[in-house]
């Protein structure tokens, strides 16, 4: 997630016991295509003290924060994220394995970053707060529903 804007970077879902290799390889697949944060999150966990880990933030001069520990309100951004996809994701769809949890978070993530308004961002979604154009504004007479996330969300736009 980035704190700034809001926008959620990636997703990425293991499917066995994570190791020091895996993490370092989702966090390259989350933010393959992207530009590289300045700041990353992180707790005390030993996966994140593998010598790629570090080597993978050391080398493009990205700053590790971690977390206050036995605090879990530290980062509250990013708690009130995960509570945010539980509540509106997790908690209503089911998924048949990882490739299929993959696709649906991968279909949130479209969602919540272009199409969610946010009361926090003043009304406005994380695209916008990073540079992208407000979307054309639906009329009361004529509009259509377009369906985010296979139905679970829907937004008006203009027909």
């Amino acid at each position: 997630m980035d704190g700034y804007t809001r926008r959620i970077i990636g997703f990425r879902v293991a499917a066995a016991n994570l190791d020091g290799i895996r993490v370092y390889r989702m966090f390259n697949r989350a933010i393959a295509g992207g530009t590289l944060p300045r700041h990353l999150s992180s707790d005390h966990d030993p996966l994140f003290r593998f010598h790629r880990w570090r080597a993978n933030l050391r080398v493009p001069d990205v700053d590790e924060i971690k977390t206050i520990r036995h605090t879990p309100r530290s980062h509250a951004f990013v708690e009130r994220l995960i509570g945010t996809i539980r509540r509106e994701c997790l908690d209503r769809i089911c998924f048949w394995h990882q490739s299929d949890l993959q696709r649906k978070l991968d279909d949130y993530q479209v969602f919540y970053n272009q199409y969610r308004c946010h009361t926090g961002l003043a009304g406005v979604t994380p695209a916008q707060r990073n540079g992208a154009p407000a979307p054309p504004c639906a009329r009361i007479d004529s509009f259509r529903w377009r369906q985010h996330c296979h139905g679970l969300f829907h937004t008006p736009f203009a027909a």
